[in-house]
């Protein structure tokens, strides 16, 4: 069967643009080499490559978790090469620009390739207690670092919008990310904020804090790894229902 290409084939090193998210569904091998090295062999998998950059590859297994995947801000190239087979595959190398990992795709055969713009997210519309826990810190910031001011709620950027966009007292950015459970994806999803945010040289630098009524020591690792700063949220405090004064200990 003649492998089916869903577009022109590319000189070796072809940078491939993303400003379009684009899914592949496609028969391919993967190997990832950085501070852990992994290998999937030739299956049948989706490809996404978002336009933020980032690109995921998919299986249908393993929930909603990508197998493996590259954060921006990294690069993506395209080549045609030869398997040990001597057949012609196309390969796309990922690297990534603030390390040395690398994604290496080969693809046998694409079955499909499509391109979608999605446009601005409006961002999770929280509701209930993490939503509250929103608006009760746009009135207090001072919770969660003394002399920490409000700039905006909801901060728009191109990848959703920033839960609270705050200044310390000495005038640094603070982008401020809300969860009523912290897990590791509130982590990675403040992470990305960051990596934009500090592209912009008005708002540069820019902080990071996690708050959460409890944060998971998977994530309080992750955080502390990207220099964010964790912070637990005493809810009923918040909201006038805690007095220290009522307690025993």
């Amino acid at each position: 069967m003649r492998d089916r290409w869903a577009g022109p084939r590319r000189p070796a090193g072809s940078p491939v643009a993303s400003v379009l998210v684009r899914l592949v569904v496609a028969r391919c091998q993967i190997d990832y080499a950085g501070r852990l090295t992994a290998h999937l062999p030739m299956a049948t998998r989706v490809l996404m490559i978002k336009a933020d950059g980032s690109v995921l590859v998919h299986s249908d297994g393993g929930s909603y978790k990508p197998l493996n995947w590259m954060s921006p801000p990294c690069s993506l190239k395209e080549a045609t090469v030869l398997d040990e087979g001597g057949v012609e595959r196309i390969e796309w190398t990922v690297c990534g620009a603030k390390s040395d990992d690398t994604l290496r795709i080969l693809i046998e055969e694409i079955h499909h390739d499509s391109r979608h713009e999605l446009g601005i997210d409006p961002g999770l519309q929280k509701d209930g207690v993490e939503k509250h826990l929103q608006e009760l810190l746009a009135e207090h910031p001072g919770h969660l670092m003394p002399g920490l001011s409000l700039v905006r709620r909801e901060y728009p950027t191109a990848i959703g919008p920033v839960d609270l966009m705050c200044r310390d007292q000495d005038g640094v950015s603070v982008a401020v990310e809300v969860k009523r459970r912290g897990e590791i994806d509130g982590v990675e999803q403040l992470t990305r904020y960051l990596e934009l945010l500090n592209r912009d040289p008005l708002l540069a630098p820019v902080r990071g804090i996690f708050a959460a009524q409890e944060i998971r020591p998977q994530a309080r690792v992750l955080a502390g790894d990207r220099g964010i700063t964790c912070t637990v949220v005493d809810y009923d405090a918040l909201r006038g229902l805690d007095d220290p004064t009522d307690r025993l200990f």
